[in-house]
This record gives C-alpha cells, sequence and structure tokens, in this order.
C-alpha cells in the first residue's frame, strides 16, 4: 500500500474487536481498543478473509457463509444498518459506531470511507451489504449508496438494460431496477435491523424520506427474523407463518433515526431547527414510523433530537443533525464540532430503547433467516405490483 515501507507493517483491517474471540478478555463498553490482539491472532488467521465479506453477490444474492464464523448463539446482541445516497458520511457514522479510533497506528477502519481520488473519479466505495461486529455484540451493516450514478452505470448494458435481476424472473431497464434496489436494501434492513440509520445530504434533501415513506407502504408481509421457522421455504412471499404461542403484535420495523449531514451554520438557527423537526413529523405523521416510544416517562428529560407529534402522548421521531465538516481549520464558532456531533450521535444510537423482534434469536439464527427474508423480499407480490406500475408510468425506459 502506497506509504508503507517494505520494513513497515501492513495495516489491519477490522472486523470485530479482538474481544469477541472466545477466550479473550472483554474490552471495555465503549472501548476503542483492546488487549487480546496476541491471543485471538491464530484463531483469526482460519477466519475468512475480511475483504470478501459481503453479504450480497454481484448477481444480487445473499451469501452468509463467509461471515457466519463471526457470529456466536448469543441472543443479546443489536443490528445497526445505514441507508442513504453517495457521500453524506454513512461510512463514517459506522466507523464511530463501531468505536475506531482513527489515530491508531497501522489500523484501516473497518469501513472504507470516500477518498478525494474516488470522489474525483465519480465512483462509490461500499458495494451491497458489507456487515461488521463490534466487541459489545452490535452487527453493523453498510450499504451501498441509493440514488447513485456510479452504480447504474456499472449496471447498465450499452442497450440501456440491466445486468441485474433484481426481482427473479423479471428483465427491465437499468434505471427502474436501480431504483428498486434501493428499496429492497431498505425493506430488508427494515425488516432485519433494530436500528437504522437514514442518512440525508444537507436540509433540503428530502429523497431518503420519500424512499422511507414507499417502504412503509412496501414492507408489508416481511417478517422480523425470529419468525421464520428454519422450514420455510425460501421462495415464500406471504411470511406471516406465526406461530400460535406467538402473540399478536403490530408487523415488525426498524426504529429509524433521521440523519441529516453537511449542515451549515445558518441551519442551525432555531427556526430552521424547528422547520426541519415539523417537516419531518409532518411527512411521516400517517406512517408506521412514528411510534410510542416506551423509554421515557413524560417529563422526564429526553434528547433534543427526539421529534414528538404531540408531547402528551409521547408518538416520536429521531432526528439528528450533523454539520459540515470544515476543511479549511477556521476556528469560527459554530453551533458544534463535526467531531463532538458525531459523538453525541453515537452515545445516543448506542443507548437507544431499540425494538425487540417477536423471539429470541441467535446471532446465527438472525443471519441464516436475514437470508431467507431477502429472498421474500425479491419475490414479495407487493414490491413486484410496484415494479409493473413504474414500468407503465412512463419514467423508466423499457
Amino acid at each position: 500500500m502506497a506509504g508503507f515501507s517494505d520494513t513497515t507493517t501492513a495495516p489491519k483491517f477490522l472486523l470485530a474487536k479482538p474481544s469477541l474471540v472466545a477466550g479473550a478478555p472483554i474490552a471495555g463498553k465503549f472501548g476503542r481498543g483492546g488487549a487480546a490482539e496476541d491471543d485471538s491472532a491464530h484463531i483469526r488467521s482460519r477466519l475468512p478473509s475480511v475483504t470478501s465479506l459481503n453479504l450480497l453477490s454481484d448477481s444480487w444474492d445473499f451469501h452468509i457463509d463467509r461471515f457466519l464464523p463471526f457470529l456466536t448463539e448469543n441472543t443479546d446482541f443489536t443490528v445497526i444498518g445505514v441507508i442513504g445516497p453517495p457521500g453524506v458520511g454513512k461510512s463514517t457514522i459506522m466507523n464511530e459506531l463501531y468505536g475506531f479510533d482513527s489515530t491508531s497506528p497501522g489500523m484501516l477502519p473497518p469501513f472504507s470511507v470516500l477518498s478525494e481520488e474516488t470522489r474525483a473519479m465519480a465512483r462509490h466505495c461500499s458495494t451491497g451489504i458489507e456487515p461488521r461486529i463490534s466487541s459489545e455484540r452490535i452487527i453493523l451493516l453498510d450499504t451501498q449508496p441509493v440514488f447513485s450514478a456510479s452504480v447504474l452505470s456499472e449496471m447498465m448494458r450499452p442497450d440501456g438494460s440491466s445486468t441485474i435481476s433484481v426481482i427473479n424472473g423479471e428483465s427491465m431497464s437499468a434505471e427502474l431496477a436501480h431504483e428498486l434496489m434501493g428499496i429492497q436494501l431498505a425493506v430488508l434492513l427494515a425488516s432485519i435491523c433494530h436500528i437504522l440509520l437514514v442518512v440525508s445530504d444537507g436540509v433540503h434533501d428530502d429523497s431518503m424520506w420519500h424512499l422511507m415513506l414507499t417502504v412503509d407502504l412496501l414492507k408489508h408481509g416481511i417478517p422480523d427474523p425470529s419468525l421464520l421457522a428454519s422450514s420455510l421455504s425460501q421462495s415464500s412471499s406471504s411470511g406471516l407463518e406465526k406461530d400460535n404461542k406467538v402473540p399478536e403484535r403490530e408487523e415488525y420495523i426498524a426504529t429509524p433515526v433521521f440523519v441529516h449531514t453537511k449542515l451549515q451554520d445558518q441551519d442551525f438557527a432555531p427556526q430552521n431547527v424547528v422547520q426541519l423537526r415539523k417537516g419531518l413529523m409532518q411527512y411521516f405523521k400517517p406512517s408506521s414510523f412514528v411510534r410510542k416510544h416506551y423509554g421515557y416517562k413524560l417529563g422526564e428529560h429526553v434528547s433534543s433530537s427526539m421529534v414528538y407529534d404531540n408531547p402528551m402522548d409521547s408518538k416520536m421521531l429521531n432526528l439528528y443533525a450533523i454539520p459540515l465538516k470544515k476543511k479549511d481549520g477556521n476556528p469560527r464558532a459554530q453551533h458544534e464540532s463535526y467531531i463532538s456531533a458525531l459523538w453525541k450521535l453515537r452515545d445516543q444510537i448506542l443507548s437507544m430503547k431499540s425494538p425487540s423482534f417477536a423471539r429470541p434469536v441467535s446471532e446465527r439464527e438472525w443471519l441464516k433467516n436475514s437470508a431467507k427474508i431477502w429472498e421474500q423480499v425479491k419475490n414479495s407480490p407487493i414490491i413486484l405490483e410496484y415494479c409493473r406500475t413504474l414500468q407503465h408510468s412512463g419514467m423508466f425506459r423499457r
């Protein structure tokens, strides 16, 4: 790698903190390091290469074999996913949630961050779904960007058709396939995650709001990973086979946290913040994302990121804003620094009371059932009908 001489130790790539390995000491709850590196080296050497853990193949199929060895039968874990357009800081946020310390010598971050060179070439650095797991038993899922011109160009044939069959057996244009890819990724994450970070660029970008409202309309019939029996067919599209012992409950959906990045100083003016919060609540008020929050009692101190419809009924959404990272090092006062905002976001996410799956499920069962849920998403009759509606709308070439 450029910048390293032959005598320099190559940088290590983080998948899981050393304390995840059996027999290794557990690091602090939010520790950024571990003392079990030497003890676990021989075990990690037998595990798959961390450069090939992507859960989605080039043909848009779900693969679990490479990531499965890193998971255990533990049932006390949290799954956090992220989705958003290119260059909004998704991987940076996920690295912060992981607890990666960028000052550690010889360490590459668990998730690749968009470099200036990659940005100049109009390319993306994340493809499919990249999984990592931290010593706090937090499974982090970074995803390829949605609304990405570089993703679209890679999947387009000269005649404009898609090289990827995003809906089994359906041939379609690359533009339509690209649109559906983002929807499928978001539906999957809303089904298998506890918390879903929805990241937007600035205060005026509502494309992710529209995507999540579409997900709320199309997700019906897709269960959470704990409700899939081992005998459930991967081609099943109903996803509603529930054991009689499971009480009736609302259809599962991950808790969304709406994150707006790259905000300018003026965006933090009180009137602008209020407008953004009101707009978010008004937009999602009819959706299932607005739900009662049971983690706090009325009158108890809550985070300023919580957006309430009516404080008396505790229905809320989570909204967080991160300022633009200033490259010139200008010391002008701003609402809060970029780094401080990332730290606060991490503290808030890791302390959230997230929804639980219907039944206890182990990490390994979660991954295996997530693969089955992906097949249900690809075969969903609701999403297929939505696809056909888009095909006949004239918005996409045939």
